[in-house]
């Protein structure tokens, strides 16, 4: 019978570390690169927002463009005036009404 042996993956924890890390670099308030970035809820070329593991990130401004965006990496670029960045807490649901009730 053949030996099996088992290894530990390692990918996971490191994906999982990946997606705790978030940081942002702004530059001349022209560029602006993220990283740490689950998805992009919306973009249009006034705001975007982004969720991170710190909460949903917003940024505002004018004639804003994604210029590079990562999925794997979740690291996303973007170019234009950008006036303001915001951060909202993530809500996520605590179930249905009767265990807010209860709580």
């Amino acid at each position: 019978m053949p030996e099996t042996r088992t290894e530990p993956v390692r990918t996971k924890t490191v994906a999982a570390e990946q997606q705790r890390s978030h940081s942002l670099a702004l530059k001349d308030r022209r560029h602006l690169a993220v990283t740490g970035i689950s998805r992009i809820i919306s973009c249009d070329e006034s705001a975007a927002v982004l969720e991170t593991p710190l909460g949903n990130l917003t940024i505002g401004g004018q004639e804003l463009q994604v210029s590079e965006l990562s999925v794997q990496s979740g690291q996303v670029q973007l170019s234009g005036k950008i006036e303001f960045l915001q951060y909202a807490e993530n809500h996520q649901s605590g179930g249905g009404l009767l265990a807010r009730l209860f709580r």
